[in-house]
C-alpha cells in the first residue's frame, strides 16, 4: 500500500508546481502594470500522522519594502506642493513680464517717466500731452489687468482645492473598500489579498500627492491613514474632507479674514494643519504668494497715486477750469471739521484771457482757519458771490450729495485756481498748508494732511473708484505689547451709519486679537465692520473693513476726552492701499481733455501785484518728473519689507521676486520629481518583476512539474503491473 501515498505526494508536487507557474505567469503578464509588485509563495511540507504527504503553498506574499513606500509617499507630497506652486508662478511670471523686458510693469512705469520728462520740456506740446496721457492710461490699465488676473488665479486655486478635496475623498473611499475586502479575504482564506494590497498602495500614492499622509497597519490587515499632523482620514470609516469654494475672489478676500472657506474634517478646520501635497501648494498660492504680490501691486499703485496727485494738485491747467469737484468723501459736512495751519490758501478768479479778476485768502481775507466743512464752503461761496469779491452771483461752493467738495464759478467765462502760501499776504512764497481733520466732529484733530487741494482731491491726476473702506495697521507681531496705561476709545463713522455710530474700549493689557474680537463681537459694529489679523511677510497686520463698501472713518480718544493716546499712530493704522491696483485710473475728464493736465502754477507778477496764467509755465511738469526719480516710502507689503526706493525700482523688485520664486519652485519641483523617480526605481529593483528571473523560475517549476509527473506515472505503472500479476 506504500504506492498509494506516492500518488498523493507526486500529485501535490504537480499542483504546487502548477500554482507556482501560475504565479510566474501573473508576474510576467503584469510586469508593466503600474503598482504591481512581484508575487511569491513559499512551500510547506504536508505531514499527516507523522508521515509526509507531499507539499503545498503558503499564502501568496508581495515583495514590498514598507520603508521605501513611506519615503515615496512623503516625497510625493512634497512634489505635489512644489508642482502646484510652480504651475501658478509660471502663469504669474508671464503676466508680470521680466525685469529687463519691455512688457514688464517696471517698463510701464519707466515709459510714464519718460513721457513726463518730454511733457516737462514743452508743456504746450499737444503731442506731448497725448503721449503722457497714453502712457499713464497704459500703466493704470496694466495694474488693473494684473490685479484682476491675480484674483482670477486665486479663484482658480480655490476651485482646484475643491477638486483636490473631491479626489481625496474618492481615494479614501477606495482605500476603505479595499480595507474591507482585505480583512474579509484574510478571514475567509481567499486568494487575492496581495493584489488588493497593491491596489491600496496605489490609492495611497494617489492620496499622498494631494495631501501629506502617514499610515500604519492593524493586525487584521486594514490600515489607518492620518495626516502628518495627526488628523484621522481613515480609521474603520473614512473621515471625508469638505470645502466650499468662494464664488468670486477680491483683493481683500482672505481665509484669515473669513471670506474664504476652510478645509474641514468632522467639523474641524484643518487648513493650517496641512503640511504637504498639491492642496498645500494651492493654499500657499491662494493665501500667501499671490496676496503678497497683490499687496505689492496695491502699494505701488497707492504710492503712484499719492505722489503724483500731491504734485498735480499744486498746479492749475491753462485754461483753468470753472468747476472742480474733489475726490475725498466726507460723511457729515455739518459736523466734520478742518483746521488750516502753517500758511494760508489763496483763491484766484481769472477771466477768459487768464488775467486775475479777484483774489482772497481763506484765512486772512475770508476769516476761516478752523470750523466745519459747511462753514468753510459758506465762506468761500460768500466771497465768490460778493460784489466786493468775485462778483459771481451764480457761484457755488458746497459739499455735494456724494460728500465731495464742489467749487463752481457759475459762469464759463470765469475760472479759478488755488495756491497754498506761507502766509496770507498776496504773492508770498508758495508752500503747502497743513490740514487738520476731525473726522468725528470733535475738537480733536486726529489726522494731518499736506496741501489744501491735495486734501480735498480737487485736481487729482489719478483717481480710484473705491472709497476709503479699508484700514490696515503696519506689519507687527500679533502679540505686541500695546503699552497703554489708560482706557482708549476707538470711534467709528461711515457714510451709511453716520458719525460715531459705534465704538470700542481698549483696556491696558489688551492685544491685537482682543481688539479684533471686540469689533467683531460688538452688536452694533458687527453689523457692518469686520476686523481680522492678516498674515503679511514676517508678521501680521490688523485689517478693519466696512463690509457695506461705504466711506469709513476711525478716530481715537481717551475715556476722559483728553488728546489721543497715540495707539493708532503706534500701530500705524491708516487707510489701506488694498484694491488700489484694481481701481486706479486717470481722472475721467483728463482722459477726455488732456489740456486739463497741469503743467504749472499761477504766476505772481510782482510789478502788477496780480496772478496770471501762463500756458508755458512748467514748474509742475518738472516736479512730476522728480516724483519718479526720488525715493518714496513704501510700507511692508508681503515678502517685501518697508523700503525707500523709486517707483520703477519698486516695480522691478517684486517682478524680480516672482522670477526668483519661480526659479526656486522649478528647482524644488524638479528635485522632488527626481527623488520620487529614484525611490520608484529602488522599489522596482525590490518589488518589480524581472522577466529573466521569472523565466528562470518558470523553467525550474516546469522541471519540477515534469519530475512529479514522472513519479506519478512510475507509481501508476508499478501499480498496474502489480494488479496484472494479481
Amino acid at each position: 500500500m506504500a504506492l498509494i501515498p506516492g500518488f498523493d505526494i507526486s500529485l501535490s508536487g504537480m499542483k504546487t508546481a502548477q500554482a507556482q507557474l501560475d504565479l510566474v505567469s501573473r508576474n510576467i503578464s503584469n510586469a508593466d502594470t503600474e503598482g504591481y509588485t512581484r508575487k511569491t509563495a513559499s512551500q510547506k511540507n504536508l505531514v499527516i500522522s507523522g508521515s509526509g504527504m507531499g507539499v503545498a503553498l503558503n499564502n501568496v506574499d508581495r515583495t514590498v519594502d514598507e520603508s521605501l513606500l513611506k519615503s515615496y509617499l512623503s516625497s510625493n507630497g512634497a512634489y505635489g506642493q512644489a508642482s502646484a506652486i510652480n504651475d501658478y508662478l509660471g502663469k504669474t511670471e508671464s503676466l508680470l513680464g521680466t525685469t529687463t523686458g519691455d512688457n514688464s510693469i517696471a517698463a510701464n512705469v519707466g515709459n510714464l517717466q519718460e513721457a513726463l520728462e518730454t511733457f516737462a520740456s514743452d508743456v504746450t506740446s499737444a503731442s506731448g500731452r497725448y503721449t503722457l496721457l497714453t502712457n499713464a492710461q497704459t500703466l493704470a490699465s496694466r495694474l488693473n489687468s494684473i490685479a484682476s488676473e491675480i484674483q482670477k488665479y486665486r479663484g482658480d486655486a480655490d476651485l482646484n482645492i475643491k477638486e483636490n478635496v473631491d479626489e481625496i475623498n474618492s481615494d479614501l473611499k477606495l482605500i476603505d473598500e479595499l480595507n474591507d475586502k482585505i480583512v474579509k479575504y484574510k478571514v475567509m482564506g481567499y486568494d487575492g489579498v496581495a493584489d488588493l494590497e497593491d491596489q491600496r498602495d496605489q490609492a495611497l500614492r494617489s492620496l499622498s500627492e494631494k495631501i501629506d499622509i502617514t499610515y500604519f497597519k492593524r493586525e487584521n490587515g486594514a490600515i489607518v491613514v492620518q495626516t502628518s499632523s495627526g488628523v484621522n482620514l481613515l480609521d474603520n470609516d473614512p473621515h471625508y474632507l469638505s470645502h466650499t469654494p468662494i464664488s468670486q475672489v477680491g483683493p481683500t478676500s482672505s481665509y484669515a479674514g473669513g471670506e474664504i472657506d476652510g478645509i474641514f474634517v468632522d467639523g474641524q478646520d484643518i487648513t493650517n494643519q496641512i503640511k504637504d501635497g498639491e492642496i498645500k501648494g494651492l493654499i500657499d498660492i491662494r493665501d500667501n504668494i499671490l496676496p503678497s504680490l497683490q499687496s505689492q501691486l496695491d502699494e505701488l499703485a497707492g504710492e503712484l497715486k499719492e505722489a503724483v496727485n500731491a504734485v498735480h494738485n499744486q498746479g492749475t491747467p491753462v485754461p483753468a477750469p470753472s468747476t472742480l469737484t474733489g475726490t475725498r468723501t466726507f460723511i457729515n459736512s455739518a459736523q466734520q471739521k478742518i483746521k488750516i495751519e502753517n500758511g494760508d490758501v489763496r483763491f484766484v478768479i481769472f477771466d477768459s484771457s487768464g488775467n486775475q479778476v479777484a483774489t482772497a485768502s481763506l484765512g486772512g481775507d475770508m476769516g476761516f482757519t478752523e470750523g466745519t466743512l459747511d462753514e468753510m464752503t459758506q465762506a468761500i461761496q460768500d466771497w465768490m458771490r460778493s460784489p466786493t469779491g468775485g462778483n459771481l452771483p451764480q457761484a457755488v461752493a458746497k459739499i455735494d450729495d456724494d460728500g465731495h467738495l464742489v467749487i463752481d464759478t457759475g459762469d464759463s467765462d470765469y475760472s479759478f485756481g488755488m495756491v497754498d502760501q506761507a502766509s496770507s499776504a498776496i504773492g508770498s512764497e508758495q508752500q503747502n498748508v497743513t490740514i487738520g481733520f476731525a473726522a468725528n466732529g470733535s475738537d480733536n484733530y486726529d489726522f494731518q494732511y499736506s496741501g489744501f487741494s491735495s486734501f480735498f482731491g480737487m485736481n487729482d491726476f489719478f483717481t480710484s473708484s473705491r472709497p476709503d473702506t479699508v484700514y490696515d495697521t503696519k506689519v507687527i507681531s500679533s502679540n505686541i505689547d500695546l503699552n497703554i496705561t489708560e482706557q482708549v476709545v476707538w470711534g467709528f463713522s461711515s457714510s451709511s451709519e453716520g458719525l460715531n455710530f459705534g465704538s470700542i474700549v481698549i483696556n491696558p493689557g489688551d492685544n491685537l486679537q482682543t481688539i479684533v474680537d471686540k469689533i467683531n463681537n460688538d452688536p452694533v459694529l458687527g453689523q457692518s465692520i469686520r476686523a481680522s489679523l492678516i498674515p503679511n511677510g514676517n508678521g501680521y497686520m490688523m485689517r478693519i473693513v466696512n463690509t457695506n463698501g461705504d466711506q469709513l472713518e476711525i478716530q481715537e480718544n481717551r475715556m476722559n476726552g483728553d488728546p489721543s493716546s497715540g495707539l493708532m499712530e503706534k500701530l500705524g493704522l491708516h487707510v489701506s492701499n488694498a484694491t488700489m491696483a484694481s481701481s486706479i485710473g486717470v481722472r475721467d475728464d483728463i482722459k477726455e481733455n488732456p489740456n486739463l493736465i497741469a503743467g504749472g502754477t499761477p504766476e505772481f507778477n510782482v510789478n502788477s501785484g496780480e496772478f496770471q496764467l501762463n500756458k508755458s509755465s512748467n514748474d509742475i511738469g518738472i516736479k512730476l518728473t522728480e516724483v519718479f526719480s526720488q525715493s518714496l516710502s513704501f510700507n511692508q507689503a508681503g515678502s517685501i519689507g518697508a523700503t525707500q526706493t523709486t517707483l520703477a525700482n519698486y516695480a522691478a523688485t517684486f517682478v524680480g521676486t516672482i522670477a526668483a520664486q519661480k526659479s526656486d519652485a522649478q528647482y524644488n519641483s524638479d528635485y522632488q520629481k527626481e527623488l520620487c523617480s529614484s525611490i520608484s526605481t529602488k522599489e522596482a529593483q525590490i518589488s518589480g518583476v524581472d522577466i529573466d528571473q521569472e523565466l528562470g523560475y518558470m523553467i525550474m517549476y516546469q522541471q519540477t512539474y515534469a519530475a512529479n509527473a514522472k513519479a506519478f506515472t512510475a507509481n501508476k505503472e508499478i501499480l498496474d503491473m502489480l494488479l496484472n500479476i494479481v
